[in-house]
């Protein structure tokens, strides 16, 4: 979750599905809450992950019309990034 979704509604939603929101709070919020900082520096490496997916044309633009061929592109596009690393 990102701070603009950092709303009661969305957090009580999220919480609702067993979710723990790990979204820091803004800072003109009246009564702030903890959060784990480290966790939410992580997301920025899924972020990172999840754009180099998307560097893939077929994996962005999703032209596979089965799903087994769509998962099975984004794997090989997961192995070839890990492995480029």
């Amino acid at each position: 979750m990102a701070k603009a979704y950092e709303g009661n509604e969305i957090r009580g939603l999220a919480s609702l599905h067993g979710l723990t929101p790990v979204v820091p709070p803004k800072r003109n919020r009246k009564k702030p809450w903890e959060y784990d900082r480290e966790l939410y520096k992580r997301r920025n490496e899924v972020e990172r992950y999840f754009r180099r997916l998307k560097a893939f044309r077929r994996v962005f633009t999703r032209y596979d019309k089965l799903d087994i061929m769509y998962s099975s592109f984004v794997v090989f596009a997961m192995i070839h990034e890990t492995l480029r690393e």
